[in-house]
């Protein structure tokens, strides 16, 4: 297994232009393929998690162009050309999801896998939903998981859809984007909590751009209207707020100033709330419009904050913690432990090998950093792109750290260790 050793870092400052949202890209792409019309995509993330809906787009028969950084999209309004398809997709949600739902709802015979880990990560309350809408889709393998096969089916759309919205925002966000397909006005109902509902806001945000307008009344209740989509000619896809939390953290743990360009004020993302975070723990932060610069001011508050809004960047508090002057928590983040790996488990096991005192509770991490973090740990990764990100701010605490399996960042960000050297400042090799 490969490996990369970073330096201990004695300073973090610059400017970091981000690669296009995951979750703005896979939705637009979907969409644009379901739109009528041609949808020009601009700053679309070249990442694996793209590749992989570039690909199964095409596989349906989405006549799809690449320009260099620009994707032209030709929509099918609504019905994909091709009936019966295989897709691999990989790790990702943000394609294996939204697709199981658009699918169901297509008229045609489909099987969809991924990687080993997808295949435990549950789809089984999406699959319950569209099962109560008439779709006919099978278990492959264990009941409740990829892969699956889904039939031409009869769709009763005259009622309202529930779907549970305390284990994965996808389902919620799956199901409104897949039911303007049907041509009908429908309900959906959230049964419990929605967790991650910044997630579903982009979602809802995008389907207005693309011509379809969703009331909800608050969390529970969503009426999707009988329209199709429309291609809005040309859509620009955001900086990734999640991957801007590891540099707005290095410039609070390492001085800074560090800058992100591509996303701020103007973000339809929730994770630019992680600036909240970096406030609460005593960073200076400044917005403009579409950027954001965090400073360093001594050493970190710690925090104990419900972080079920910013899943993702809350991998990035849970580092961040080992820079404060007391214990801190992470808490309602249950949703951690059916993501590309058992987030919880895993954060706990390696921020121990740190020198941290770690509980781990069903939902939620405490955090008692050590006096002094432990040199040159091997941090495992579990093929987890935001494992890798964010264990590499470690080297701010003055002591090298060893990334194992560094390549699964490609999941989002190719490039994240060469832009995290670029704007850090490291201990000269003896």
């Amino acid at each position: 297994m490969q490996s990369l050793l970073i330096r201990p870092i004695l300073r973090a400052a610059g400017t970091v232009r981000l690669p296009g949202s995951k979750s703005i890209s896979n939705r637009a792409l979907l969409l644009a393929a379901l739109a009528k019309g041609e949808t020009v995509v601009r700053g679309l993330l070249d990442s694996d998690d793209t590749r992989v809906m570039l690909e199964a787009l095409a596989r349906l028969g989405v006549r799809i162009r690449q320009e260099g950084g620009v994707v032209r999209v030709s929509g099918v309004d609504g019905s994909f050309p091709v009936r019966e398809a295989e897709l691999f997709l990989g790790n990702a949600g943000t394609a294996f999801r939204p697709l199981t739902a658009a699918l169901a709802l297509s008229g045609g015979t489909y099987r969809l896998s991924g990687v080993a880990r997808m295949h435990q990560r549950p789809i089984g309350d999406l699959v319950d939903a569209l099962r109560r809408l008439g779709a006919r889709i099978d278990y492959l393998g264990d009941e409740g998981y990829p892969p699956l096969l889904i039939h031409a089916g009869e769709l009763n759309i005259d009622a309202p859809v529930r779907v549970r919205g305390d284990v994965s925002s996808q389902f919620v966000s799956a199901l409104l984007m897949a039911l303007p397909l049907s041509g009908k006005a429908t309900t959906v109902e959230v049964e419990g909590e929605l967790i991650s509902r910044p997630y579903v806001e982009i979602t809802l945000n995008l389907m207005r751009r693309f011509g379809v307008e969703v009331r909800r009344e608050g969390w529970r209740v969503f009426q999707v209207p009988g329209e199709r989509y429309k291609a809005p000619a040309e859509i620009f896809v955001e900086g990734d707020a999640s991957s801007a939390s590891y540099f707005l953290a290095a410039g609070a743990i390492g001085g800074g100033p560090v800058r992100v360009e591509g996303v701020g004020l103007d973000s339809i993302q929730g994770d630019v709330r992680f600036t909240e975070v970096l406030e609460r723990m005593g960073a200076e932060v400044v917005m403009g419009d579409a950027w954001i610069e965090v400073r360093g001011r001594g050493r970190l508050k710690p925090i104990d904050l419900d972080l079920n809004h910013i899943p993702d960047a809350a991998m990035t508090a849970a580092i961040a913690a080992l820079f404060a002057k007391g214990p801190s928590a992470i808490r309602n983040v249950a949703s951690w432990r059916v993501k590309e790996t058992d987030r919880l488990a895993a954060m706990a096991t390696e921020l121990r090998k740190l020198g941290a005192r770690v509980d781990e509770e069903p939902d939620a991490l405490r955090i008692a950093p050590p006096e002094r973090l432990t040199p040159g740990v091997a941090i495992d990764t579990y093929d987890d792109h935001r494992m890798a990100m964010s264990f590499a701010l470690v080297a701010l605490g003055g002591v090298p750290v060893r990334i194992n399996d560094p390549g699964c960042v490609a999941k989002t960000f190719p490039d994240y260790f060469s832009v995290l050297a670029a704007i850090c400042e490291t201990e000269p090799v003896a």
